[in-house]
Protein backbone atom coordinates (compact mmCIF):
# COMPACT_ATOMS: atom_id res chain seq x y z
CA UNK A 1 0.00 0.00 0.00
CA UNK A 2 2.76 2.20 1.35
CA UNK A 3 5.28 1.73 -2.00
CA UNK A 4 1.89 2.38 -4.84
CA UNK A 5 0.84 5.97 -3.00
CA UNK A 6 4.56 7.26 -2.98
CA UNK A 7 5.40 5.77 -6.36
CA UNK A 8 2.16 7.26 -7.94
CA UNK A 9 3.92 10.57 -9.05
CA UNK A 10 7.04 8.27 -10.37
CA UNK A 11 4.70 6.33 -12.18
CA UNK A 12 2.79 8.92 -13.68
CA UNK A 13 5.75 10.57 -15.09
CA UNK A 14 7.82 7.15 -16.44
CA UNK A 15 4.52 6.89 -18.13
CA UNK A 16 4.45 9.90 -19.78
CA UNK A 17 8.28 9.22 -20.60
CA UNK A 18 7.48 5.88 -22.24
CA UNK A 19 4.84 7.63 -24.39
CA UNK A 20 6.92 10.17 -25.35
CA UNK A 21 7.09 9.36 -28.99
CA UNK A 22 3.00 8.84 -29.51
CA UNK A 23 3.07 11.92 -27.99
CA UNK A 24 5.22 14.21 -30.69
CA UNK A 25 3.89 11.90 -33.42
CA UNK A 26 0.28 12.89 -32.36
CA UNK A 27 0.71 16.29 -31.93
CA UNK A 28 2.24 17.00 -35.84
CA UNK A 29 -0.93 15.64 -37.15
CA UNK A 30 -3.10 18.87 -38.40
CA UNK A 31 -6.40 18.12 -35.83
CA UNK A 32 -4.49 16.88 -32.84
CA UNK A 33 -6.68 17.82 -29.76
CA UNK A 34 -3.21 18.33 -27.44
CA UNK A 35 -3.39 21.57 -25.51
CA UNK A 36 0.27 21.87 -25.70
CA UNK A 37 3.26 19.70 -26.40
CA UNK A 38 6.22 19.60 -23.88
CA UNK A 39 9.48 20.79 -24.87
CA UNK A 40 12.80 18.79 -25.17
CA UNK A 41 14.04 21.19 -21.79
CA UNK A 42 10.50 19.95 -20.61
CA UNK A 43 11.02 16.04 -21.11
CA UNK A 44 14.63 16.12 -19.94
CA UNK A 45 13.04 18.12 -16.82
CA UNK A 46 10.71 15.17 -16.42
CA UNK A 47 13.72 12.52 -17.01
CA UNK A 48 15.84 14.10 -14.06
CA UNK A 49 12.63 14.18 -11.91
CA UNK A 50 12.46 10.18 -12.53
CA UNK A 51 15.87 9.28 -11.51
CA UNK A 52 15.55 11.42 -8.28
CA UNK A 53 12.27 9.96 -7.32
CA UNK A 54 13.49 6.01 -7.82
CA UNK A 55 15.54 5.75 -4.59
CA UNK A 56 12.26 7.12 -2.61
CA UNK A 57 10.14 4.48 -4.48
CA UNK A 58 13.13 1.66 -3.61
CA UNK A 59 13.15 2.39 0.20
CA UNK A 60 9.44 2.57 0.73
CA UNK A 61 9.04 -0.43 -1.62
CA UNK A 62 11.87 -2.36 0.81
CA UNK A 63 10.33 -0.89 4.28
CA UNK A 64 7.11 -2.26 3.85
CA UNK A 65 8.15 -5.57 2.67
CA UNK A 66 7.36 -8.44 4.99
CA UNK A 67 11.56 -9.23 4.81
CA UNK A 68 12.42 -5.47 6.73
CA UNK A 69 12.97 -5.16 9.72
CA UNK A 70 13.73 -2.00 12.33
CA UNK A 71 17.10 -2.30 11.73
CA UNK A 72 16.52 -0.94 7.78
CA UNK A 73 15.80 2.34 8.72
CA UNK A 74 18.97 4.38 9.74
CA UNK A 75 21.45 2.65 7.03
CA UNK A 76 17.98 3.53 4.51
CA UNK A 77 17.55 6.84 5.66
CA UNK A 78 21.89 7.45 5.49
CA UNK A 79 22.23 6.46 2.17
CA UNK A 80 19.15 8.73 1.30
CA UNK A 81 20.53 11.83 2.43
CA UNK A 82 24.07 10.63 0.66
CA UNK A 83 22.16 9.67 -2.54
CA UNK A 84 20.78 14.11 -1.97
CA UNK A 85 23.86 15.15 -1.14
CA UNK A 86 25.78 14.13 -4.31
CA UNK A 87 26.02 16.79 -6.86
CA UNK A 88 25.94 16.26 -10.33
CA UNK A 89 26.26 17.74 -14.02
CA UNK A 90 22.54 16.10 -14.52
CA UNK A 91 21.38 18.22 -11.69
CA UNK A 92 20.79 21.27 -13.75
CA UNK A 93 16.93 22.27 -13.13
CA UNK A 94 16.56 20.07 -10.41
CA UNK A 95 19.01 21.05 -8.02
CA UNK A 96 15.94 23.06 -5.87
CA UNK A 97 13.94 20.38 -5.63
CA UNK A 98 16.85 18.26 -4.55
CA UNK A 99 17.90 20.74 -1.73
CA UNK A 100 13.95 20.33 -0.77
CA UNK A 101 14.10 16.98 -0.91
CA UNK A 102 17.16 16.42 1.76
CA UNK A 103 15.93 19.25 3.81
CA UNK A 104 12.97 17.91 4.61
CA UNK A 105 14.96 14.03 4.98
CA UNK A 106 16.76 15.48 7.61
CA UNK A 107 14.61 17.77 9.31
CA UNK A 108 12.35 14.42 9.58
CA UNK A 109 14.56 12.29 10.78
CA UNK A 110 16.84 14.16 13.19
CA UNK A 111 15.71 12.30 15.78
CA UNK A 112 16.20 8.65 14.53
CA UNK A 113 19.53 7.63 15.55
CA UNK A 114 18.51 8.42 19.15
CA UNK A 115 15.37 6.01 19.15
CA UNK A 116 16.67 2.80 20.61
CA UNK A 117 14.08 0.68 18.37
CA UNK A 118 16.40 1.65 15.44
CA UNK A 119 19.55 1.60 17.02
CA UNK A 120 19.61 -1.31 18.79
CA UNK A 121 18.60 -3.09 15.67
CA UNK A 122 20.86 -1.72 13.20
CA UNK A 123 23.49 -2.86 15.35
CA UNK A 124 22.13 -6.23 15.50
CA UNK A 125 22.19 -6.59 11.95
CA UNK A 126 24.87 -8.60 11.06
CA UNK A 127 24.55 -6.53 7.55
CA UNK A 128 24.73 -2.95 9.10
CA UNK A 129 26.30 -3.28 12.69
CA UNK A 130 27.80 -0.11 13.69
CA UNK A 131 28.82 1.15 10.20
CA UNK A 132 26.07 3.54 9.27
CA UNK A 133 25.69 5.76 12.45
CA UNK A 134 26.65 9.61 11.10
CA UNK A 135 28.79 10.49 14.46
CA UNK A 136 30.65 8.89 17.25
CA UNK A 137 28.56 10.11 19.85
CA UNK A 138 25.22 8.43 18.01
CA UNK A 139 27.35 5.68 18.06
CA UNK A 140 28.41 5.52 21.61
CA UNK A 141 24.50 5.91 22.36
CA UNK A 142 23.64 2.97 20.33
CA UNK A 143 26.35 0.96 22.23
CA UNK A 144 25.23 1.64 25.39
CA UNK A 145 21.65 0.80 24.33
CA UNK A 146 22.89 -2.53 23.08
CA UNK A 147 25.10 -3.19 26.36
CA UNK A 148 21.80 -2.21 28.53
CA UNK A 149 19.60 -5.08 26.38
CA UNK A 150 21.93 -7.84 26.02
CA UNK A 151 22.91 -7.79 29.62
CA UNK A 152 19.04 -8.10 30.32
CA UNK A 153 18.99 -10.62 27.86
CA UNK A 154 21.67 -12.35 29.72
CA UNK A 155 19.88 -12.04 32.91
CA UNK A 156 16.48 -13.70 31.79
CA UNK A 157 18.86 -16.43 29.90
CA UNK A 158 19.82 -17.73 33.73
CA UNK A 159 16.32 -17.84 34.91
CA UNK A 160 14.88 -19.54 32.43
CA UNK A 161 16.38 -22.54 30.38
CA UNK A 162 15.26 -22.56 26.89
CA UNK A 163 14.67 -25.97 24.57
CA UNK A 164 17.66 -27.17 23.17
CA UNK A 165 16.40 -27.26 19.95
CA UNK A 166 15.40 -23.18 20.14
CA UNK A 167 16.65 -21.25 17.68
CA UNK A 168 15.89 -17.83 16.34
CA UNK A 169 12.81 -17.82 14.47
CA UNK A 170 11.99 -15.96 10.94
CA UNK A 171 8.51 -15.45 9.21
CA UNK A 172 7.96 -18.46 7.05
CA UNK A 173 7.38 -16.54 3.90
CA UNK A 174 9.43 -13.75 2.78
CA UNK A 175 8.64 -11.12 0.37
CA UNK A 176 12.04 -10.74 -2.06
CA UNK A 177 13.73 -6.90 -1.58
CA UNK A 178 14.28 -4.77 -4.59
CA UNK A 179 17.62 -4.24 -4.21
CA UNK A 180 20.12 -5.84 -5.96
CA UNK A 181 22.50 -4.75 -9.28
CA UNK A 182 19.98 -2.75 -10.38
CA UNK A 183 19.48 -0.88 -7.57
CA UNK A 184 20.25 2.56 -7.62
CA UNK A 185 21.58 3.04 -4.03
CA UNK A 186 23.29 0.26 -3.90
CA UNK A 187 26.59 1.59 -4.28
CA UNK A 188 25.89 4.20 -2.26
CA UNK A 189 25.41 1.50 0.76
CA UNK A 190 29.00 -0.39 -0.09
CA UNK A 191 30.74 3.26 -0.38
CA UNK A 192 28.91 4.31 3.49
CA UNK A 193 30.06 0.68 4.37
CA UNK A 194 33.74 1.19 3.15
CA UNK A 195 34.18 4.48 4.43
CA UNK A 196 33.18 2.92 8.38
CA UNK A 197 35.40 0.02 8.08
CA UNK A 198 38.49 2.25 6.88
CA UNK A 199 37.68 4.49 9.85
CA UNK A 200 36.82 2.35 12.50
CA UNK A 201 38.85 2.54 15.32
CA UNK A 202 39.83 0.09 18.41
CA UNK A 203 37.18 -0.97 20.13
CA UNK A 204 35.92 -0.27 23.65
CA UNK A 205 37.44 -2.44 26.90
CA UNK A 206 35.95 -5.53 26.92
CA UNK A 207 34.07 -6.38 29.88
CA UNK A 208 33.12 -10.31 30.91
CA UNK A 209 29.74 -11.82 29.70
CA UNK A 210 27.67 -10.91 26.96
CA UNK A 211 29.82 -7.63 26.66
CA UNK A 212 32.36 -10.14 25.49
CA UNK A 213 30.17 -11.45 22.34
CA UNK A 214 28.78 -7.67 21.35
CA UNK A 215 32.30 -6.18 20.88
CA UNK A 216 33.41 -9.89 19.01
CA UNK A 217 30.23 -9.60 17.12
CA UNK A 218 31.08 -5.70 15.97
CA UNK A 219 34.41 -6.56 15.27
CA UNK A 220 33.74 -9.37 12.28
CA UNK A 221 33.27 -8.17 8.78
CA UNK A 222 29.34 -7.24 8.35
CA UNK A 223 27.96 -10.12 5.96
CA UNK A 224 26.47 -8.93 2.32
CA UNK A 225 23.24 -7.37 2.41
CA UNK A 226 21.65 -9.78 -0.22
CA UNK A 227 21.73 -12.16 3.23
CA UNK A 228 19.29 -12.46 5.55
CA UNK A 229 19.93 -11.78 9.02
CA UNK A 230 17.86 -13.73 10.71
CA UNK A 231 19.79 -16.69 9.03
CA UNK A 232 22.73 -15.66 10.59
CA UNK A 233 21.36 -15.82 14.01
CA UNK A 234 20.69 -19.22 13.90
CA UNK A 235 23.64 -20.18 12.29
CA UNK A 236 26.00 -18.38 14.88
CA UNK A 237 23.62 -18.53 17.98
CA UNK A 238 26.08 -20.94 19.12
CA UNK A 239 28.79 -18.41 19.22
CA UNK A 240 26.41 -15.69 20.40
CA UNK A 241 23.69 -17.22 22.48
CA UNK A 242 22.81 -13.93 24.15
CA UNK A 243 23.03 -11.42 21.13
CA UNK A 244 21.30 -14.54 18.93
CA UNK A 245 18.77 -14.12 21.60
CA UNK A 246 18.56 -10.60 22.40
CA UNK A 247 18.53 -10.12 18.24
CA UNK A 248 14.72 -12.10 17.97
CA UNK A 249 13.35 -9.84 20.61
CA UNK A 250 14.63 -6.70 18.60
CA UNK A 251 14.80 -7.45 14.76
CA UNK A 252 11.34 -9.24 14.76
CA UNK A 253 9.37 -6.86 17.67
CA UNK A 254 7.49 -3.81 16.75
CA UNK A 255 8.67 -4.55 13.13
CA UNK A 256 5.52 -3.04 11.88
CA UNK A 257 5.49 -0.11 13.74
CA UNK A 258 9.21 0.65 12.41
CA UNK A 259 8.07 -0.36 8.99
CA UNK A 260 4.84 1.79 8.88
CA UNK A 261 7.25 4.34 11.01
CA UNK A 262 9.23 5.16 7.35
CA UNK A 263 6.90 4.50 5.03
CA UNK A 264 4.79 7.06 6.59
CA UNK A 265 7.72 9.61 6.69
CA UNK A 266 8.76 8.95 3.01
CA UNK A 267 5.27 9.26 2.16
CA UNK A 268 4.79 12.77 3.66
CA UNK A 269 7.96 13.54 2.08
CA UNK A 270 5.84 13.75 -1.48
CA UNK A 271 4.20 17.15 -0.84
CA UNK A 272 7.04 18.67 0.37
CA UNK A 273 9.25 17.72 -2.58
CA UNK A 274 6.05 19.18 -5.25
CA UNK A 275 6.15 22.06 -3.10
Amino acid sequence: MFSSIWSSTKYMIDSLIHQKQSLHAYSSEENNTLPAILTANQWGLLEKTSKVLTPFEELTTNVSAASSTAADVIPSIHVLIRFLSKESEDDQGIQTMKTTLLDAVRRRFKHIESEPLYTVATLLDPRYKDKYFTNAENLGNAKTALKAAVLKTEGQLKTTTPPADETVSEPMKKTPRTEGASSSLGSIFDEILEESSTAAGPSEQITPGAIIEMESYLCETPIERKNNPLHYWRVNQARFPTLAATSSSVLLAQVSRARGSLAQHLLSLRSTGAS
